[in-house]
């Protein structure tokens, strides 16, 4: 199997100025939207803080801006994140949502990010009422470029090698809309040096022809050969949509990733697979008797690094086979073997493989 992350020697050999210890396990961490059990994701301070715990990489959901700026933002709407209603109560599509393609750079700058929440009867109902409060400071929205110099700043003045793990947002639905992101994710990832598998980085996305198109077309055209991830859905999710020749959008079939063959065909593109937990451990386990799906031996197989998402530890987030969230990596890094885990608590993950490595 291939080793899919090396963290630079040089950084075993640094004194840090904080308390969790970068380690050269083959076991990786990837901070999920930054620290976001901590503070609202995605922010430049979630992500400072994530950097400070020293994951492996950080991840960046990257969407596209009306002036075709890329923003750093897990969905490709505002409105679950911002107050953009408030702000721009007209801007709004038919489905009530406002979209982040719909809007100028310096129009998403004017918002304010907070907490991830839902509203219900007209009030905003937080998603993790346990982590930071809404509305408590000021955050911004940040560009795909301010992210990487933060890091490779980082990078420079501390001696790590933390790398990047960007996702491409709905490539289908920025090209429906005429916004070609991933050509411009992969210019700006070249731009900063990130152009091999030796780069520190993982590009990753859902949409698996988009994958494929970013290995056979995009990448050769621009002598780029980077480290590709296929995250993995259930096609009822409607994670990506395909349209036909009338513009109808239907979702896309993930069940054949599942099925014999499956890890075959996605190791022909991609370096490695981010499957949703119970594509790993089934949730039919208990304690004392974890049922493996058998994913990571078919990735493994074909050299395809498996990174899971996502390990929180919030209330009603660990599951019943777990007792508690260090025996619930245990159970996924030494009983289900896999490579690496997304995490919303990367100090506690980092912690957990420097205690057994």
């Amino acid at each position: 199997m291939k080793k899919m992350c090396l963290v630079a020697a040089v950084s075993c050999a640094l004194i840090s100025p904080f308390t969790v210890a970068q380690t050269d396990s083959d076991k990786i961490v990837v901070a999920h939207r930054g620290a976001s059990g901590y503070l609202p994701e995605h922010t430049l301070p979630a992500k400072a803080m994530a950097y400070a715990m020293k994951p492996d990489f950080i991840e960046q959901d990257v969407v596209m801006t009306k002036d075709d700026q890329l923003v750093v933002l897990h969905d490709h709407y505002l409105d679950r994140v911002t107050n953009v209603a408030q702000v721009f109560p007209k801007r709004a599509r038919d489905d009530g949502r406002y979209y982040a393609i719909d809007f100028t750079l310096a129009e998403i700058k004017q918002l304010s990010v907070t907490e991830g929440f839902n509203v219900k009867d007209g009030k905003q109902v937080q998603g993790f009422p346990e982590r930071y409060p809404m509305w408590k400071s000021d955050f911004k929205v940040p560009t795909f470029q301010q992210e990487i110099e933060m890091i490779q700043g980082l990078n420079m003045t501390l001696g790590y090698d933390i790398g990047l793990y960007p996702e491409i947002k709905a490539p289908w639905f920025h090209r429906h809309e005429g916004k070609d992101i991933s050509k411009a994710v992969l210019k700006v990832l070249k731009e900063y040096g990130y152009t091999d598998k030796d780069s520190n980085v993982y590009l990753q996305t859902f949409d698996f022809n988009e994958l494929k198109r970013i290995h056979d077309d995009l990448m050769p055209a621009m002598n780029m050969d980077l480290k590709l991830v296929q995250l993995m859905a259930y096609t009822d999710w409607n994670e990506t949509m395909v349209y036909d020749a009338k513009g109808k959008a239907q979702p896309y079939d993930y069940d054949w990733m599942f099925e014999k063959g499956g890890m075959k065909t996605l190791g022909k593109y991609a370096d490695g697979i981010g499957p949703w937990k119970p594509m790993v451990v089934s949730d039919a386990s208990t304690k004392g008797n974890i049922k493996l799906t058998g994913l990571v031996k078919a990735a493994h197989a074909e050299s395809m690094a498996v990174h899971p998402y996502t390990f929180r530890k919030d209330e009603g987030r660990i599951p019943a086979y777990a007792e508690n969230f260090e025996d619930m990596l245990d159970i996924f890094y030494n009983t289900a073997n896999v490579d690496g885990v997304f995490t919303d608590f990367p100090d506690i993950a980092v912690e957990f493989i420097s205690k057994h490595e």
